[in-house]
């Protein structure tokens, strides 16, 4: 989709919208990291993000890999920066061949910065000199195909030091193709203001977007604000000065400082703001939350879990399987090979084939890292017991991990509802991994489950979803009985599956009424798709959580142990106005 598609639904709904921008990492292990935090941001639901170059294009083909992998399946819409700096036209086009095949739509056409370790810029013998020739080279070779973004300076360009010739030149941009305008990071409102109205003035009537960098480490914000050669207001500066050395306090203030930007240049009617990001989470996070353009809890979303922005699957996708809620990558990579995709009922596609994780663990490579090793055994201790495996899924459930082999997030907000049930679950020997409550008609704007939109009423069925012992199934199992609310699928690595399902059986566990709609049923329970997640489930065990350890090691043997042992588990509650599923079973 094209930006400015978004951008004409925030107007038209009379929002600010807002985007976010990434770098490529250089190791694997910070790629890794960054995609786990860029899945985590997603919830926020930016408008768009953006991927930089690099200086020289030192990034490139790291940049069009991550864009296409974040488009396809973080479920985002991606503007990729693209730089004339040591770049070739063949390359370039090459380049934006690449982008139109996999569905990039939008491009931030840049001059760029000068090579690193060169301190001017110069230009390719093969290529263009000017931004402005990326701009026409692509209007002329691809048409109206690709939203075309430029930069702005409101400080002026380091070169050009005449504002008014500054925005000539931006104008001529505008002329030959550019849709939008995203500035450089300022810290002087007053300056933005003055270069936006200014840009009006001589005639250029696309969206011209703030760029806001908070500031989270005073050596780093005098870096940029001298390399960029940005100004600082007095007020700025006073205020750093004593806290400098205290980067607790110069983030907090950051935050302050940003909010306040962001608020007066919302009053002063920008339709969105840029947040160049650092690869960092919290302070974006944070003034948003103060601004009031996210809550909280989060932001309705069109369905319960995101959609990709890649493909056929974006417009016609609108039925998942539950087992996947907490590895949405995993699912989409595993999908990718479907031509056609489930719409209204599961039943449509008829036997769905899952690929296999290869592409899964393509993207995520870096979490074979020593470093990511150490992190997890940090997090996840060296346990020697049952007991100590127990302990790690209740401090999941408690807040104080933020995540488990099969769960790459903090436990679902709708979850957190029965966080103090799941604890005592999990204290119990029943590790869960996935759970929502049962719903009875919110309101389909609630905060916490809310999804699809305003005027309609969303239900649930309590699910739960874990592994334990043989000894602790055959107790529960006992009690359950023949209560026909209950249905269940248990099965163990060596694919003996004890239900009280039909064959094939596939039933909706979440579903919405809208308004002049059909019922939309976008989660469900689906044996075949179980028996499929069972692999990739039983297989986290070794491959995430085991293999951070010794082969010959207590926890290695003692993961293995469940490996070979445990069952997985679901179970639905049928009745989702009266039931009580877990409660249920904590007196089981």
């Amino acid at each position: 989709m094209k930006i400015s598609e978004k951008i004409a639904n925030y107007k038209a709904q009379g929002k600010t919208f807002y985007s976010f921008e990434f770098f490529p990492p250089k190791t694997d292990f910070g790629m890794d990291n960054l995609y786990s935090r860029i899945d985590r941001m997603a919830s926020l639901q930016p408008a768009y993000i953006d991927i930089t170059w690099g200086a020289g294009g030192s990034t490139s083909n790291k940049t069009l890999e991550m864009c296409k992998t974040i488009q396809k399946y973080f479920g985002l819409e991606v503007m990729m920066h693209l730089t004339c700096t040591n770049m070739q036209v063949s390359s370039i086009k090459k380049v934006l061949i690449e982008a139109e095949k996999n569905d990039l739509s939008n491009i931030l056409a840049l001059r760029g910065d000068p090579p690193e370790g060169s301190s001017s810029w110069e230009q390719h013998e093969d290529g263009f000199h000017h931004g402005i020739d990326l701009v026409r080279y692509i209007r002329k070779e691809f048409g109206d195909h690709f939203f075309l973004g430029v930069g702005g300076y409101p400080d002026g360009h380091q070169e050009q030091s005449d504002l008014d010739a500054d925005i000539s030149f931006l104008k001529e941009k505008v002329e030959a193709g550019a849709d939008i305008v995203v500035t450089q990071l300022f810290y002087d409102i007053e300056k933005f203001l003055f270069f936006r109205d200014k840009c009006i003035k001589a005639g250029i009537k696309v969206p011209i977007i703030p760029g806001i960098m908070p500031i989270h480490n005073y050596a780093r914000f005098l870096k940029f604000t001298q390399f960029c050669q940005v100004s600082v207001p007095d007020s700025v500066t006073v205020q750093l000065e004593p806290i400098k050395y205290d980067d607790s306090s110069v983030i907090n203030y950051g935050i302050d400082q940003a909010s306040g930007m962001c608020q007066k240049l919302i009053e002063n009617g920008v339709p969105g703001i840029h947040f160049y990001t650092l690869n960092l989470e919290n302070s974006v996070s944070a003034i948003l939350k103060s601004l009031g353009l996210v809550s909280s809890q989060g932001i309705i979303k069109e369905l319960p879990w995101r959609q990709s922005t890649s493909g056929s699957r974006k417009t016609s996708e609108d039925v998942r399987p539950i087992y996947w809620s907490n590895r949405p990558v995993s699912y989409l990579t595993r999908t990718e090979i479907w031509d056609d995709f489930p719409n209204g009922r599961w039943g449509d596609i008829k036997s769905p084939t899952f690929g296999e994780l290869n592409q899964y663990h393509a993207i995520r490579a870096g979490s074979k890292s020593d470093k990511i090793r150490a992190k997890r055994k940090k997090i996840w201790g060296e346990p020697k017991t049952i007991k100590d495996i127990t302990d790690v899924f209740v401090s999941f459930c408690k807040g104080k991990i933020n995540s488990l082999p099969w769960c790459e997030m903090p436990l679902a907000q709708e979850s957190k509802q029965i966080s103090d049930d799941l604890l005592k679950l999990n204290e119990m020997g029943y590790f869960t991994i996935n759970s929502q409550p049962k719903i009875n008609g919110l309101p389909s704007e609630d905060a916490e489950v809310g999804w699809g939109g305003s005027g309609g009423r969303i239900y649930q069925k309590a699910y739960l979803e874990f592994f334990t012992s043989k000894d602790k199934l055959d107790r529960l199992l006992k009690s359950i009985g023949s209560k026909e609310n209950i249905s269940y699928e248990a099965i163990n690595i060596s694919g003996d599956l004890i239900t009280n399902l039909p064959e094939n059986n596939a039933m909706a566990v979440t579903w919405g009424v809208f308004p002049n709609k059909e019922i939309i049923q976008p989660t469900i329970v689906d044996t075949r798709s179980f028996l499929i997640w069972k692999d990739e489930a039983f297989s986290l065990w070794m491959n995430d959580w085991a293999s951070i350890y010794e082969p010959k090691s207590g926890s290695y043997k003692l993961i293995k142990e469940i490996y070979d042992t445990y069952y997985l588990v679901n179970i639905v509650d049928n009745d989702y106005v009266d039931g009580e599923l877990i409660q249920q079973m904590l007196i089981f």
